[in-house]
Formats: structure tokens, sequence, C-alpha cells
């Protein structure tokens, strides 16, 4: 959720302040792009998995202070909802067996954070939304303690002037509205990190926002919301708005939302973070006393923390990152497409083909993007959502698609090259894209799997069906082989 910010209360003043602070960081920052060395030597991935909790009968269990102080290790890290936690893994570059390495530390890290954290009664599940939720769970008492989350929480909806309005439509439909930006905390991802040159960032988003879609159709998991079966990838529109600072009046006039695809491809890394500054008010306006300007020409590296805190408050499913390690700033995309599982093979899986695909395309000599509109792009998103692994898509060359086919003949070929250009070895690649190449031949992912099942249980009491099918889930999830196997 981004950087730490106490309890308090913004005046006008303030948020005067911050405005003209963000607008220095953003100058500094372009002249940055220009003048500054960037960490672009040997560029690295990273993932972070966000997690839920559930007691023995796989209700949530809102003990995230519990868990982590049992788990007491700095890589889990505490979220939005008293049940979920987030757990990140060291950034690694690929060749070298990168891709295993992710699945080893990943798989050691959960074994033994459950093993503590069942000890507080909180075990672990990786899915996109916590079937078992239910509403009281998606109240205000359910909040973390952070301030930060209280804070955001209360600037949403203070923004947006009225309770926000949860209304989703698939095989059954779910209108509801909530008083907090809870419903947010049932959305768990997985988010994927690429490491590029400034030069190079503007290709890789591009083709990130391509692939969104396809993305979505394989890994789909999220099937359940409040009892109700909704979109195979629930977590899309439920995110989207659930953080809705827009009241209906702001919406037809044309104001952007804060969860967003964006409106167009881009030529510069700079461009995103100028809409963020051009369309977005500060939903949290610290300011610190880092004069940017005055770091710079001194020889430093600026934090531009008021630049990056914004840019934190608006959930891009592609998001541009600006960091620093060891004193050198980098850039980064974040990839925040996928929800998290099922298991961490899988999630390996989806990363390997995102990580491929990606720099295929990113390095190709005619751009995908320039074949195809944005506003397709963002079609393909939301039908690949809703549908998942039936989805059908538009793709330059082919026209509509099933994007499993499309998949099997087309981009996996484009993600074996892409690995290889990152140095993965091509057994590592099979090990991975075998996954993939299982789940478009099964049609079956998380999603997929998890409705099976409930038809199964038709006759069963709705969230006590719910209850046994996430049982069966978890048993796949700790024996970790793929789930189109289950």
């Amino acid at each position: 959720m981004g950087e730490e910010v106490d309890a308090q209360e913004f005046t006008g003043a303030d948020r005067t302040r911050h405005r003209e602070k963000v607008r220095r960081c953003l100058d500094v920052f372009e002249r940055m792009l220009r003048e500054s060395a960037f960490d672009t030597d040997d560029p690295m991935t990273g993932l972070e998995v966000e997690l839920n909790l559930v007691d023995d009968a796989g209700d949530p269990a809102l003990r995230n202070a519990e868990a982590l102080e049992a788990i007491a290790n700095p890589d889990f890290q505490t979220e939005l909802g008293q049940f979920n936690i987030e757990m990140n893994s060291p950034p690694v570059t690929l060749r070298d067996e990168g891709l295993t390495g992710f699945e080893e530390g990943l798989r050691r890290s959960l074994n033994e954070a459950e093993r503590r954290s069942s000890e507080v009664g909180a075990h672990l599940v990786m899915i996109g939304i916590l079937p078992t939720l239910d509403a009281a769970h998606l109240s205000i008492d359910a909040i973390s303690s952070n301030p930060r989350y209280r804070l955001l929480s209360e600037q949403v909806l203070r923004a947006r002037g009225e309770d926000i309005s949860i209304d989703i439509g698939g095989v059954d439909v779910l209108r509801t509205t909530a008083d907090s930006v809870l419903p947010e905390a049932a959305c768990t991802s997985t988010q994927l990190h690429v490491q590029t040159t400034p030069e190079r960032f503007a290709a890789y988003w591009n083709a990130s926002q391509a692939i969104a879609a396809v993305q979505l159709a394989l890994a789909a998991n999220s099937p359940y919301l409040l009892g109700k079966q909704l979109w195979r990838e629930t977590r899309v529109p439920l995110f989207e708005q659930a953080t809705d600072t827009r009241s209906d009046e702001l919406k037809a006039q044309g104001v952007r939302p804060r969860v967003w695809f964006g409106e167009g491809w881009i030529t510069s890394v700079f461009d995103l973070f100028e809409e963020n500054v051009r369309y977005f008010p500060a939903l949290l306006p610290v300011t610190d006393d880092e004069d940017p300007l005055t770091v710079l020409e001194a020889g430093g590296t600026p934090n531009l923390s008021e630049l990056r805190l914004h840019n934190g408050t608006i959930w891009r499913w592609n998001r541009p990152v600006y960091d620093i390690a060891g004193g050198r700033p980098h850039l980064r995309v974040e990839n925040r497409v996928l929800p998290a599982g099922p298991t961490v093979v899988d999630t390996v899986a989806n990363a390997a083909f995102y990580f491929g695909v990606v720099r295929t395309l990113a390095e190709s000599e005619r751009p995908l993007w320039s074949q195809m509109s944005f506003s397709a792009a963002e079609e393909n998103f939301h039908v690949a959502a809703r549908d998942g692994v039936d989805a059908e898509i538009y793709w330059p060359g082919v026209g509509r698609v099933r994007a499993t086919e499309l998949v099997l003949r087309r981009l996996l070929p484009m993600a074996y090259d892409g690995l290889a250009a990152w140095g993965v070895e091509r057994s590592e690649a099979e090990q991975y894209l075998g996954i993939i190449e299982g789940r478009c031949l099964g049609g079956t992912n998380g999603a997929e799997w998890f409705v099976r099942q409930m038809a199964e249980r038709e006759d069963m009491d709705r969230y006590d069906a719910l209850r046994a099918v996430l049982a069966g889930y978890r048993e796949g999830m700790h024996a970790n082989v793929p789930v189109h196997t289950w």
C-alpha cells in the first residue's frame, strides 16, 4: 500500500503546499531523465504476493497483527484488512535459475510463515478474493491498525462525498454499499516488477498493457464475492469500484478513476507521472523538507517523496515506479494485473510468461501497440476479467481469438524467446511455461476449478459449500502442484 503515513488532519494550506512540492518533484524528475545515471547495468525482476488469513473452518481470521508478530520476518508486512498480509520476495536476475529461486524462496518462506501463523489460529491462503468473506468482514472495524489505512479510507470517502457503491453483475448480481475502502481489502494480488532503462520504459509499459488481458484470462482466480458468483476475476471490478473517489456527476464529466487502465500508449515514463499530477488531486498531501533540486545539483539522488506517495494512491494496473537502491535511482514497471495463487508454482509460471512475453514485445522492431488501439487493449482487459479462460479478445493480425488459442499459437513462442533473452535456460523455461501450456490445453485456471467444484455442491448451503471447496483449494495450494492438474 506504499509509504507509511501518520494519522493527521490536512488543511487547505497543506494541500496547496503539497501540490507545489509535487510539481517541483515532477520538474526535477524530468531533468533526471535527461541527465542522471539510472541503475540499468543488470536489470532485476521482483515479485510480491498478498495473502489472506483464515481460521480452521476457512472463515476470515482478523489476526494480521498477531500473525505478523508470530512470523517475525520483515519480508511479511501488514495490508489493508486485518485478514490480509503481504510477502515481498527479494529481487533477482532471471539468469542462473532465477525463476527456480523465486519458487524455492517463496515456498520456503510461506511454509515457515504458515507454521508460525497457524500457532495463533491464522492460516495463509493465496487466492484473488477470499470466497468466505461476508459483509461484516468488509466493515471499518476490520481495518488494519496502521494509521495510513484509516487515513486513506477517510480521504477517499471525503473526496467522494458519499458511500462507495459496489455493483457487479455475473452469474449472480451483487449490489451493496460501503462506508470505507475495506472492500478493496478483498482484492489480493500478485505483483510483478521488471526493471528497465528510462529509454525502454515506455516499450515495457506499453507491452504490459497489451498483454494484460491475456494474463487475466490465464490466471483468473476470483469468482466469488460475498457468497455471489460474479466475474471469473471479480477482483478487477471490485478494486475499480472500491477506491472510486468520483460521484456519478464527476463520472459523467469525464473525471478519471484512481484505479485506471490508462487512456493511451506512452512515449516516456514521464507521461505517466505527469498524468498523475495533472488529473489527480492528492489523497495524502504529506510534504517533507527535502528540496529535490538542491539535492540533485549537489550530486545526490532526490527521494521525490511527494511524487512517489502520490503515485502510490493512483492504482494503475501497470504502475510506473521510481525507486532508489544503493544511492542510485532506477525505474520499474509494476505489473498489478494478476490475482494471488493458486499455488507457488502457478505463480512463478505466471511470472515466467509475463517476463518472457513482455521482453519479446518490448524489444520488437515493430511494436505491437502500433498495430492496436489502446481502447481495444482496455476492452480486452475487462472481457478477460469477466470470462477468464474462456475469453475471446482482439489481437492484431488475427482479429477476435480465444485467449488460450492465442497463447498456444503465438505467445508461448514469444515467452520462450524472451526468457532466453533474459538468460533463462531452455529446461527451466520449459518447466514453467509447460504449466501455462497445460492450463490452456485443459481450459482450467483457479477460477474455473473453483466454479466446477461449487457446481458439484449445488444442494449445499452456499457458504458451507464455499468453505468445503476452500478446504480442498488449500490442500492443492500446499501440495504445490499446478491447478490444472488438481
